[in-house]
């Protein structure tokens, strides 16, 4: 009995709030699936979780709660309990509670990476709304192993919250950027081309079936427009890497493909990146950290005493895992040391989302397989599935934004990581990056690069240190680099159809129409509307009764604004709201009004609905839940009875306790947004200091080149005078001679003559450029091309005597002309011989 074919597992990433999103998707399944769904998502421990009946509501799929050991079946919905650790394994779903106090903050990347190990090619993972930059990861390690990657693109319905679809968009590793109502469709699609592809994606040793020419000109244009030769690639690799795009590309088959390869670069692109993926991971390639560790770091510290600095900078450090690989490195050799110099390690990115994964530091523990058990117990702290990079190894890496083709370059790098950036970039951007990666280097620095790029181009900026390995040293040859200018973004080819985060909300005007329906609906009481920082953008006419300010569009954050008896209550009702994207009440509040009365409040933060692709509002709404009163008289302790003494004593406390927490983790993130801002502003600081050696030097080149044109402009010029005394004198030899010498080229075509040989056969300047035969002569020039051909084969002279029409008798002599060693035609002398007469 044949064993039944594997059907693709869909891994569903959203947040909690993306419900619009999922409807979406779920609504816009094609029936049948032929594929399992797992739906992950952040969900708090301490909440029961509706989640499974609201997705009931949108498909006619069974919906059930994963449990430990169930076996995946197709046409099925699991959905993740909250407080678990979850993942898979040889198709069953692992679910194991998580230890008291801990949460796991990073789901679906744990999920989607043991999804990769699990199913390989037959892993699907579509990233839906949400906020962070969770799934990142977890997409890479699904089209590592050849699966299949979505993230949701913005239409009408969504995404609401924009961060992680983009975020999965900037790993350059998404296959398809479509709406959440599309995806289901393209899956289908997806996995009916793998099984008409046949061998191509079960492992067979042939590979897709392509024609040699086929293949011989799809290599061809590979190395036409991306400069690499693919024809001595590993075949089987190659096939399953082209079966791969030709099925994500709906294509009918090689010559299909082929067809679409000749005209659009795009997929040229598309095609190399593919065949380049690898397992980005720790210590990628470890033979070439191995050799990085042997050859190069201990040159780094050679001579370097404790007051000295080590300068690293890794471009385009993406999620951090090459950066945190080479800190390793440099720790274990700063361990042999007994003086240790200082070291800094500058990674940058130009994708913000991604720099806060590295900064945080925690990736799934199945990332890490390829790091040793005594690395990870020696740099690296566990918290459940996920694991997190340790103080020591963090504390030497600074990560900024920072694009190396736009902005100016760091400088006096002793190492610079910069592998499989190359390839993505076309060959303008590398003659630009390469001279600046030299220019950023001291003098003998290193550059570590990916196996499939090299500087060829720049072998006289690069010397090799290992090949193989691909690791550069800087020479010291100086040439002339511009800065990358200051404006634009010149990467925005490296993700296409990805935009930037709208960056701020509606404009007032329209503001106020949206916000007066919403409240004349539901509230008239005093209200705002803040964004996801607290900054208010719009107050309503009554806030000066909570505020004390007057109406109008403010720029204060609001929370700064309020009575100080709702200032810690709106803080952690407004934080709430954003991370649950939920309606969040406050209810027992009260301020103290000018007149000395006190007014009972209650508080409400409600996210409002914008516009697909506009900043997220929050409104906050101030209700008076009682008239205002004066206040009472202290109670005595025989007036309150002990019970309700009790009651208000544990309600205080119950309160207190949350906003001492609130207050905690908003030290906690205001410590990490400032220790980010310092980062990102040390980074500035070099790019100015660098900017600045720049221009130092590209002054004193600018006066060395104006010295340079100086001479060469009086080199010149007596040379040209040389050249006219040259020709005054040759003209006076012709002229003094009397001898008629025309100098053709190889089609016999008149170049130059003397003033005797213009008289004999009546030609003027302008007939320069004309046949010698079609000008009148005393005597036949039929003999001409013959003669003239034997001469320049031959390379001797030819002597013939002419009897002219005019009674005289002429001597014709052909000689050869060289230029420059090559043959470029004869000349022909003509001489009357005196005293003979026809």
């Amino acid at each position: 009995m044949m064993a039944p074919e594997p059907f693709p597992i869909v891994g569903v990433g959203s947040s909690a709030g993306g419900i619009e999103a999922m409807r979406g998707f779920f609504e816009g399944l094609p029936q049948p699936f032929g594929a399992a769904i797992v739906v992950v998502t952040h969900l708090s421990r301490d909440r029961e979780s509706l989640l499974p009946e609201v997705l009931a509501r949108f498909t006619n799929l069974p919906v059930e709660v994963a449990t430990d050991a169930a076996v995946v079946q197709p046409d099925r919905v699991y959905v993740m309990p909250p407080g678990v650790q979850f993942g898979i394994s040889q198709g069953r779903l692992t679910v194991s509670p998580l230890d008291p106090g801990l949460r796991e903050t990073k789901p679906i990347d744990v999920f989607l990476t043991a999804l990769a190990l699990d199913r390989g090619e037959g892993a699907v993972a579509v990233i839906l709304s949400g906020g962070d930059s969770d799934g990142a990861i977890g997409v890479k390690a699904i089209k590592e192993r050849g699966g299949l990657t979505f993230a949701q693109a913005p239409d009408e319905d969504g995404p609401e919250t924009p961060d992680m679809p983009f975020s999965a968009l900037r790993t350059g590793y998404v296959d398809h950027h479509a709406a959440a109502e599309e995806v289901g469709a393209l899956i289908v699609a997806h996995n009916s081309g793998r099984k008409q592809a046949g061998p191509a994606l079960n492992d067979d040793p042939n590979g897709v079936a392509v024609a040699e020419d086929v293949l011989a000109e799809i290599h061809a244009i590979l190395r036409r427009q991306v400069g690499h030769d693919f024809s001595g690639y590993k075949p089987t690799t190659f096939r399953r890497r082209l079966a791969r795009r030709i099925v994500v590309g709906g294509h009918d088959g090689p010559d299909d493909y082929l067809a679409r390869l000749r005209t659009d670069a795009a997929e040229v692109a598309a095609l190399f990146r593919d065949l380049l993926i690898g397992v980005t991971k720790f210590f990628r390639d470890a033979d070439a950290f191995d050799a990085l560790a042997k050859l190069v770091i201990p040159k780094l510290f050679e001579g370097r005493a404790a007051e000295e600095t080590v300068r690293v900078w890794i471009p385009a450090c993406s999620t951090g895992e090459e950066v945190y690989s080479i800190a390793i490195l440099m720790l274990e050799h700063m361990a042999t040391l007994p003086a240790l110099p200082r070291v800094q390690i500058f990674a940058t990115d130009i994708d913000e989302r991604s720099l806060t994964v590295a900064r945080i530091g925690r990736y799934p523990r199945a990332y890490l397989d390829t790091v040793s058990s005594e690395r990870i117990a020696r740099y690296f702290v566990a918290e459940g599935d996920s694991v997190v990079i340790g103080k020591a190894v963090r504390d030497l890496c600074t990560f900024a934004p920072h694009s190396v083709l736009r902005d100016p370059p760091f400088s006096r790098i002793d190492l610079i990581s910069c592998r499989n950036l190359l390839i993505y970039l076309g060959l303008d951007a590398q003659e630009r990056i390469l001279p600046t990666l030299h220019y950023a280097l001291r003098p003998d620095g290193y550059l570590f690069i990916g196996m499939a790029e090299n500087v060829t181009r720049f072998e006289d900026l690069f010397a090799t240190v290992d090949k193989w390995h691909r690791i550069f040293q800087a020479t010291n040859t100086v040439r002339p680099v511009r800065l990358p200018s200051m404006s634009g973004d010149a990467w925005a080819e490296l993700v296409p159809g990805a935009r930037p985060k709208p960056q701020g909300g509606l404009v007032h005007a329209n503001l106020r129409h949206l916000v007066d329906a919403e409240v004349l609906a539901k509230f008239a009481p005093p209200h705002a509307v803040v964004t996801r920082v607290g900054e208010a953008v719009h107050y309503s006419a009554r806030i000066d009764t909570v505020l004390g300010v007057a109406s109008g569009q403010p720029t204060h954050e609001l929370a700064a604004l309020v009575a100080k008896g709702l200032r810690l209550e709106l803080r952690t009702a407004l934080r709430e709201a954003i991370e649950t994207n939920t309606v969040v009440e406050r209810t027992g509040l009260e301020i103290n009004l000018a007149s000395g009365l006190r007014q009972p409040l209650a508080l409400t933060v409600s996210p409002m609905a914008m516009h697909p692709g506009t900043e997220p509002l929050f409104l906050v709404v101030f209700t008076e839940t009682a008239p205002a009163s004066a206040r009472e008289a202290p109670a005595t302790q025989a007036e309150i009875g002990r019970d309700e003494t009790v009651r208000r004593l544990e309600r205080e406390l119950s309160l207190t306790r949350e906003r001492l927490q609130a207050i905690v983790e908003e030290y906690e993130t205001s410590l990490e947004e400032i220790k980010s801002s310092n980062e990102e502003l040390y980074s500035v600081n070099e790019e100015m200091q660098s900017g600045n050696e720049e221009l130092e030097a590209s002054k004193e080149e600018v006066q060395s080149i104006n010295e340079e044109l100086h001479t060469v402009n009086n080199e010149l010029s007596s040379k040209i005078q040389a050249l006219d005394r040259l020709a005054a004198e040759q003209a006076a030899l012709f002229g003094s001679t009397e001898i008629a010498s025309v100098f053709l080229d190889t089609d016999l075509r008149i170049r130059t003559l003397t003033d005797a040989a213009a008289s004999i056969f009546g030609v003027q300047g302008q007939d320069r450029g004309r046949l010698l035969s079609n000008f009148a002569a005393p005597f036949s020039l039929s003999w001409l091309s013959e003669d003239a051909a034997e001469v320049m084969a031959g390379g001797g002279t030819t002597d013939r005597l002419l009897d002219g029409t005019d009674g005289n008798r002429y001597r014709a002599r052909l000689t050869p002309s060289r230029i420059d060693g090559e043959m470029s035609g004869v000349i022909a002398n003509f001489v009357r011989v005196p005293g003979e007469t026809v």
